[in-house]
């Protein structure tokens, strides 16, 4: 056995370069099965070296690939700024997306090129396409009408191309802010979906709405579940029979309701762990039924795991690779299409519930730098002020190198978005990136994350800026007590809510050396008069409603704090940004260079609300490497240098 070299952490020489994660990570959006007998996969996939278009690809039976969908067409939808179910298809390989430039939905026949199929209307969009019946089902969001807040419903689009004259698009269901996951039934004389309403997010309260279809303006519809809890995915097991999942119970389970028997609501399956999440993006699927009436589910309780319910409360495992942001695509018989990540990164899987060991990998998933060079994590809880903190620790590892005895290796806290998301336990290739030049990594779910039930997400009501920061710093400071990082060089790093914990860490604790904030939230007012209107009352919940709360949004923004921000930040911020604007983060480079700081500020022309782009994301990962060489003392060989104003 060849004996390691010793070197210092942080300055280990990695085969994993930027360019190689920016490749090997598939940001995968969407995938179903398509065609009679041995279907193709198609599934929609950005590629950050086309600028982050997101293109449709397909999978033969034969294993070759080729986009469906090629540039420069791009399948993006801007539903709720954060779009999600941009295409789907038929099993005659006809494809229906939204393009990315107009947001109108268009039709692509094999062979053919794409044509319109809904009006050119100035800034309406589409999203959550779903084909019901010969029916095209979406949301519809109208930002035409000349208020501040757009109208949403759900529509029906003629597939024969009529529906470029608006009077020809149906409405469904509206009567709600906000509308998701339509569903007809089996006869097609029902429809169910979810709606909620402002202030609330749909985690937090929505309903369960049904209704008869009727023609006109959509139909006179009932609320049969929610109000006070989170219903999620209606699936209709027959003409009077509804699956869904709901939390009343303070966990997002599995629920039967008998549309015929006064509304009977049934639980099944109820476990300690969540079936469902977050509903940031339309489309997201936690659980499928099979042909036999069998419910394949997702389910977390921390990390994610893929299981079976056989109806009569009996249960079991499907061994999987992917651990976290599970989500069931699409099924065929006892084929399921499973999205998700692993110890090998983001992935698409074929999986059989009933043959597991059958399982193919069809896109991404495997470490191309092999698995002795992706850092396997551990479950971690600290004790924290309001409870306990959940996070996983991912150390250095790098099979040809090792650290000094005497030294202690630096540590790169990561604080998720949202606030309310999740990160399960799976090493992505930028988490490799660092540790295998020996820099650990600690991904916190702080109060307020989704995957541990209600009141764990709850905890964070009414305390954004204080909760997120006191667990932030609690899992830094423990991990750094029990001997694994350096105190002295932890770093912290996020991006917009993740970025808002950061600034907010920096100007209220001394926990950390660094940090990396991209587009990150500096002042709650700005970003309440500002940020569009999916999540205009999200504050209300989080911090407090206005007018009545400014007082409080003025003593959490890190903007009224910078001359307690000593601490050297690097900004990393999209022009693009509409949930976050750009004037947030030039404010907090203004205040830091005032204060004589040391920062630096990288701006990104074309980048929205998270990045996309191949030279964005080399550039990024580059730079806070460089960054944390230059604050830490250590070398950083094979990257430019970042110069800190």
């Amino acid at each position: 056995m060849t004996t390691p070299d010793v070197l210092p952490y942080g300055s280990w020489p990695s085969p994993i370069s930027a360019a190689d994660v920016s490749a090997a990570s598939p940001r995968l959006e969407g995938a179903r099965f398509v065609g009679a007998g041995d279907p193709e996969v198609w599934w929609g996939e950005s590629v950050p070296e086309e600028g982050g278009r997101s293109a449709v690809r397909r999978r033969a039976a034969s294993g070759a690939v080729r986009d469906v969908l090629a540039a420069p067409w791009s399948a993006r939808s801007r539903v709720h700024e954060y779009g999600g179910g941009s295409w789907t298809a038929d099993d005659d390989g006809v494809l229906y997306f939204v393009e990315k430039t107009d947001q109108r939905v268009w039709r692509l026949d094999p062979g053919g090129e794409p044509r319109p199929l809904t009006p050119d209307a100035g800034d309406v969009r589409f999203g959550g396409l779903t084909l019901q019946h010969d029916q095209l089902l979406a949301v519809r969001e109208d930002h035409t009408r000349g208020t501040a807040v757009p109208a949403r419903d759900i529509v029906s689009i003629p597939l024969d191309g009529s529906g470029t004259d608006a009077a020809h698009l149906n409405s469904l269901a509206s009567g709600s802010d906000f509308v998701a996951h339509p569903v007809l039934s089996p006869d097609g004389t029902r429809l169910a979906w979810i709606a909620w309403d402002h202030p609330h997010m749909a985690w937090d309260s929505a309903e369960l709405r049904v209704g008869r279809l009727q023609g006109g303006d959509g139909p006179e519809w009932t609320t049969v579940a929610g109000g006070g809890s989170s219903p999620l995915q209606p699936e209709w097991i027959d003409d009077d029979d509804l699956l869904y999942a709901d939390d009343p119970t303070g966990r997002w389970n599995l629920w039967r309701l008998r549309l015929t028997a006064d509304l009977r609501h049934e639980p099944l399956a109820e476990v300690d762990a969540d079936t469902g999440g977050p509903l940031w993006v339309l489309g997201t699927r936690w659980f499928t039924l099979l042909d036999d009436g069998r419910i394949v589910a997702v389910q977390t309780n921390g990390s994610d795991e893929l299981v079976v319910h056989d109806g009569a409360g009996g249960r079991r495992t499907v061994p999987v690779d992917a651990v976290t942001r599970l989500s069931i695509e699409d099924a065929r018989g006892t084929r399921v299409l499973l999205s998700g990540a692993g110890p090998g990164g983001a992935g698409l899987w074929d999986v059989d519930v009933d043959e597991p060991a059958t399982t193919r990998l069809l896109v991404g998933g495997a470490s191309p730098w092999g698995a002795e060079w992706m850092p396997r994590s551990r479950a971690i809880t600290v004790p924290g002020p309001h409870g306990p903190v959940h996070a996983f620790d991912y150390p250095p590892a790098n099979p040809a190198v090792a650290g000094p005895d005497d030294e202690r290796p630096p540590y790169v806290v990561f604080v998720h978005g949202g606030p309310t998301d999740h990160v399960g336990g799976a090493a992505s290739g930028k988490i490799a990136y660092l540790t295998s030049r020996g820099i650990g990594v600690l991904d916190v779910n702080y109060g307020g994350s989704s995957g541990y039930g209600r009141a764990y997400r709850e905890r964070l009501l009414g305390q954004w800026g204080v909760v997120d920061v006191d667990d932030v710093v609690a899992a830094a400071r423990g991990l750094a007590e029990s001997g694994a990082a350096d105190p002295r060089r932890l770093a912290i790093a996020g991006g917009s809510a993740g970025g808002w914990t950061v600034l907010c860490a920096l100007t209220n604790s001394n926990a950390f050396g660094a940090g990396i904030s991209r587009y990150g939230v500096a002042d709650l007012r700005t970003l309440a008069e500002d940020t569009h209107d999916f999540e205009a009352r999200y504050l209300d919940g989080m911090v407090g409603p206005l007018p009545e709360a400014e007082a409080l949004y003025v003593e959490r923004s890190p903007l009224s704090h910078l001359d307690r921000l000593r601490t050297p930040l690097l900004i990393e911020q999209g022009l693009e940004d509409l949930v976050v604007p750009p004037s947030q983060s030039e404010a907090v480079r203004d205040a830091l260079a005032a204060n004589g700081v040391a920062h630096a500020y990288l701006a990104f022309e074309g980048e929205s609300h998270g990045f996309r782009s191949a030279t964005t994301l080399v550039r990024t990962m580059e730079a806070e490497l460089a960054f944390l060489g230059q604050v830490f003392g250590f070398e950083t060989p094979g990257v430019p240098p970042l110069e800190l104003d």
